[in-house]
């Protein structure tokens, strides 16, 4: 029994040592994209006009999306609008960085096109994301309602028959 005590504790501290190496290679690993993360940020002057509407707009279409959540046919379009920003997202940021002296203080809009996707299609991809979502909670609230009718009918056919 104390070689069984034994053996378990020594297991134990192994797997101990496992996860402190994996959580201290998890933490240097991670640490370079956040500070890039964070340099990213820091990077953009948060006070343009047109940068405040780019986020209110963002603010405005996911209430949106949360005040019609019992529409499912709205969301649906609401969810269509969002993945149709995303698929133009490239031709808008070629779009964007010919004509950004027009209304920024400097070009934010690379030939990658990075700064679109986090600032654009992220936001619009965590909408479309809680859209589907909540109509798969919807469509799963319409099987059972479906069900629960469909089994109350055959009990109405089953007393019918009997009588």
């Amino acid at each position: 029994m104390e070689d069984r005590k034994s053996a378990m504790g020594d297991h134990v501290d192994q797997m101990a040592d496992l996860v402190e190496k994996l959580t201290a290679e998890l933490r240097s690993g991670l640490r370079p994209a956040y500070d890039n993360f964070v340099g990213f940020f820091h990077a953009i002057d948060w006070t343009e006009p047109w940068l405040i509407c780019f986020m209110l707009f963002h603010v405005v279409f996911l209430l949106i999306a949360i005040m019609s959540r019992k529409h499912i046919n709205f969301q649906m379009c609401l969810f269509l609008l969002a993945l149709a920003g995303v698929c133009l997202a490239e031709t808008l940021n070629s779009f964007l960085r010919d004509n950004w002296k027009s209304f920024a203080g400097k070009n934010y809009f690379d030939p990658r096109g990075l700064f679109l996707s986090v600032l654009w299609s992220g936001p619009l991809l965590v909408i479309a994301i809680l859209i589907l979502v909540n109509t798969l909670f919807s469509l799963c609230h319409l099987i059972v309602r479906w069900k629960r009718a469909e089994l109350r009918h055959r009990a109405r056919l089953s007393r019918n028959k009997d009588d």
